[in-house]
């Protein structure tokens, strides 16, 4: 079934609602070792300019590169050349085994702000944690830049689940079932993976990846559909949609896929449930209104309560932003494409956050609530991008070598 289409009309939709509803168903070198680290304290900054320009210093070529490509997909940064030119400059060293020093200076003549070093899972993961101290420290903001990302690759020729970090490095591919899986989403912890295949039966069913162990067990294999699973923001609940009773509905289960409750029980197809920062409420897709409109749903059930997006006859894949709940961001249909829009609860108000002549979907929040993962498609193929939401900025994440890549969620993990 191809989701690209030249001319815009109703079946365009129809076909991606029923794809999401059948998708319901289914696919360093090391250096010298520093000596004793001195924690300066926090920094003081107040700026007055929308984009801080920096320049980042490295003890390697590697280690540059990678802070500097990182820094490049922030849209409230701006990498410089030059010194002088920089408000900040960003030094990264290596401190140890899996661990980078990190040291802020400003100012003519330099004057260093803050220091200290940084542990990882790896060494490339110390940098990108040494990175996001940085960005914490002079924008004060959370750093997404040390976040893994779950996606799906069409690399072997088949949907597998993968892991990697942000920037698709330390890639793992996950499953080797050669079947449809689709839809992977992290445990809030990023210790498990859930997701729908057709592994095993034949028929869609929901299974759970242990990322340390690399095992796996079925999490809900009922009769009929059950695809959409997504965890709780803290991880003791697991909304899904299931169709063992007849229409696809939302339900609700713990973590270990029992306790099924159902919550929705209408004429309509439901799709894609995405949970409020607080856990009390879920956004979901509905076709109740005719055409897939976003709705809320109250976690212990009762009716739907649409929302007026007010900006398509297609809103479809939302994710809640759990930094900001106030913000939505969510899939619509614009002209002849799909792209990726946000919904302000507070303003009554949708935005169209991306253009072109591609196709953009599956979107999914990073941890600091501006900057938001998403698919980029096109006849060519799909590709993982990563999107400022308030400058519109993008930059492409996933590369050539593992193929169309598609449907990435987002997590970010505790330092080690």
């Amino acid at each position: 079934m191809s989701h690209c289409s030249k001319l815009f009309s109703s079946d365009m939709y129809t076909r991606r609602f029923v794809f999401l509803v059948l998708s319901i168903g289914v696919g360093l070198s090391a250096g010298h070792v520093f000596g004793q680290v001195k924690e300066l304290g926090d920094i003081t900054v107040q700026l007055e300019v929308t984009v801080i320009p920096v320049k980042i210093i490295a003890d390697s070529v590697e280690i540059r590169r990678l802070a500097e490509n990182a820094f490049s997909s922030h849209g409230r940064f701006r990498v410089v050349r030059s010194v002088s030119d920089a408000k900040f400059v960003f030094k990264f060293a290596v401190g140890g085994t899996n661990s980078i020093t990190l040291s802020i200076e400003s100012g003519n003549p330099a004057q260093t702000l803050y220091r200290d070093t940084v542990r990882g899972a790896s060494l490339r993961n110390a940098l990108f944690r040494a990175s996001d101290r940085a960005v914490m420290k002079t924008a004060g903001t959370p750093g997404y830049f040390a976040g893994r990302l779950t996606f799906i690759s069409e690399r072997t020729g088949s949907k597998e689940v993968y892991v990697s970090d942000l920037f698709f490095g330390e890639a793992l591919q996950m499953t080797s079932d050669r079947s449809e899986s689709i839809m992977p989403r992290w445990s809030p912890d990023g210790t498990k993976i859930i997701y729908t295949s057709y592994f095993e039966t034949g028929f869609p069913d929901i299974f759970q990846i242990d990322t340390v162990t690399q095992q796996r067990k079925a999490f809900v294999s009922l009769k009929g559909t059950n695809s959409s699973a997504r965890y709780s923001p803290d991880g003791s609940r697991v909304a899904m949609i299931l169709t063992g009773e007849g229409n696809p509905e939302v339900y609700v289960s713990n973590a270990q896929g029992r306790q099924i409750r159902r919550l929705t029980n209408t004429n309509a197809i439901e799709a894609t449930p995405s949970w409020s920062p607080f856990g009390d409420r879920l956004v979901v897709t509905s076709d109740l209104a005719g055409k897939p409109q976003l709705f809320l749903l109250a976690t212990t059930g009762g009716s739907l309560k649409r929302i007026p997006t007010n900006i398509s006859g297609y809103c479809a894949e939302p994710d809640w932003n759990k930094v900001n709940p106030d913000l939505i961001v969510f899939t619509v249909a614009s002209g002849k494409q799909f792209q990726i829009a946000t919904y302000s609860f507070s303003k009554r108000k949708s935005v169209v956050r991306t253009q072109g002549s591609t196709d953009g979907i599956e979107p999914c929040w990073t941890n600091d609530g501006r900057h938001l993962v998403f698919t980029r498609r096109s006849s060519r193929g799909q590709e993982v991008w990563l999107l400022d939401s308030e400058t519109g900025k993008t930059t492409r994440l996933s590369p050539q070598s593992l193929g169309s890549t598609s449907q990435a969620n987002f997590v970010y993990q505790r330092e080690p």
